[in-house]
């Protein structure tokens, strides 16, 4: 395996060396894009500057040649309509993480839709029935093609949006990189399918290493922050700055302070943030990552410029958006099915597990899907459409999981054995070693839904199945 870029203690601490020095953060590619307008995209090889000054630029793949691909925003209510093409050397498709879609539109290989192979197309089509913050990423061999840079974020807006100044988006990327600035190999390396996962040495938004994000005193931003990377967990503290959460996975919340100061974001995971920007004119403040405690570092500085203030005190205006048409589940008739895991370094390793897996398992059952060229699995749960589903997941590993449910948005109810304080609707629920969530959701449409860890070396070595709703 190549050497990676080292980062020091002192560099993860003070945010120099390869933390750094990116200048300003450009608005994200964004395309133009509304009812009626079909949308085309491509995912290929490209090169990016991702470490920044004084380093090369990175081989990877990416959609239409950006890392991230291009923000895609649509409105509420609209029909997205993708026209999709493959240029990489291998099948691909694209799952629209978070969005409701019907099942032949997710994305999953084998379970939804062919594999989109080299050099072929494919049309997505679906009506946005939710507004919110979600993300697009391929289910093909995801291990390999989300860490070589094919994430892009996909917005849909509300009819009416909450008043702000500034609608920003953080895209956050998780790189592990060479001397020389290229992706390091190993490729799911039994060391990171049995333990956290591939976790990089070089955190990027938006495509890049951004050293200041400029603000101006008195503005109220909108933040909207993904966590894309295949392993890595965030614990975002906005130094000097007290951020609201007003959607967590796209999904309305009671606005509300984060827990103990940070906001936490498993991959795959979103919050939308309100920050007044209530420093002064000429005042920096930094964004400090600090998850892997001993690991600590800057990923960012808030940088006041010296204009005036916009205003002298916040901007008075209601924050909380509206909720989404979501069925609310029916928990008095509700079918339950728990879901165990198991498995990895320190844990019960699934029967037959060798050299590259399986490593880990749901109820016992370890799902191997090589190269994930196509997701051949038996159902673990079985439920009938329109019918409410609660499961309680059992995290008996000793390690971190965020368990993503494809379709079906879900109500956190309780985190082990306690009621939860937000009842937030998520897509993904992480999950801390030992720890159980219960969560219930309304099996709205039939069809084969995958039901995965997003740490993706843990989804390919086994952490995986499938929900089957039967019509």
């Amino acid at each position: 395996m190549p050497p990676f870029l080292p980062l020091t203690r002192r560099d993860l601490l003070t945010g120099s060396a390869l933390l750094a020095g990116a200048g300003l953060l450009p608005r994200a590619a964004r395309a133009a894009v509304g009812e009626g307008t079909a949308v085309r995209l491509s995912a290929g090889p490209a090169r990016a500057n991702l470490a920044g000054t004084g380093f090369p630029d990175t081989a990877v793949w990416a959609y239409d040649g950006r890392i991230p691909g291009p923000e895609l925003r649509f409105r509420q209510g609209d029909t997205a309509r993708i026209a999709f093409a493959n240029a990489l050397p291998e099948p691909t498709t694209i799952h629209w993480h978070g969005l409701r879609v019907p099942n032949a539109m997710d994305g999953v290989p084998g379970l939804s839709q062919a594999v989109v192979s080299a050099g072929g197309r494919f049309d997505y089509e679906f009506p946005l029935k939710d507004a919110g913050t979600f993300w697009y990423h391929p289910h093909v061999n995801s291990g390999v093609q989300v860490a070589h840079g094919l994430t892009g974020a996909f917005i849909v807006e509300e009819r009416e949006p909450i008043r702000v100044d500034r609608d920003l988006l953080w895209l956050l990327g998780d790189w592990r990189l060479t001397r020389e600035a290229e992706l390091a190999g190993g490729f799911g390396h039994p060391m990171d399918a049995t333990h956290a996962g591939r976790i990089g040495n070089t955190v990027t938004i938006n495509g890049a290493v951004r050293d200041r994000v400029p603000v101006r005193a008195g503005e109220r931003v909108r933040l909207r922050l993904i966590n894309a990377a295949n392993a890595r967990v965030f614990a975002l503290d906005f130094q000097g700055h007290a951020p609201r959460v007003i959607a967590l996975d796209g999904q309305p919340v009671t606005p509300h302070a984060p827990a103990d100061g940070k906001v936490v974001l498993g991959p795959g995971q979103r919050a939308d943030l309100v920050i007044d920007m209530e420093g002064r004119p000429g005042e920096g403040f930094d964004v400090v990552d600090g998850f892997y405690p001993r690991m600590a570092y800057r990923l960012t500085r808030l940088t006041y410029s010296a204009e005036a203030p916009l205003r002298d005190s916040p901007l008075d205006a209601p924050i909380a958006l509206a909720a989404n048409p979501l069925p609310e589940p029916e928990l008095a008739g509700a079918v339950r099915q728990d879901v165990v895991l198991d498995g990895g370094m320190h844990g019960a390793m699934p029967k037959g597990a060798g050299p590259r897996g399986p490593f880990w398992a749901l109820n016992g059952v370890a799902a191997m899907n090589h190269q994930s060229m196509g997701h051949h699995l038996e159902p673990l749960i079985t439920v009938k459409r329109g019918q409410t589903q609660v499961t309680a997941f059992v995290n008996e590993t000793g390690w971190w999981h965020p368990m993503h449910l494809h379709g079906f948005p879900f109500r956190v109810l309780s985190r082990n054995g306690r009621p939860a304080e937000h009842r937030e609707w998520r897509d993904t629920v992480l999950l801390g070693p030992r720890e159980t969530a219960e969560i219930a959701f309304v099996a709205e449409e039939a069809g084969d839904w995958m039901l995965h860890c997003h740490v993706l070396e843990h989804q390919e070595t086994g952490m995986m199945a499938v929900l089957r709703v039967t019509a």
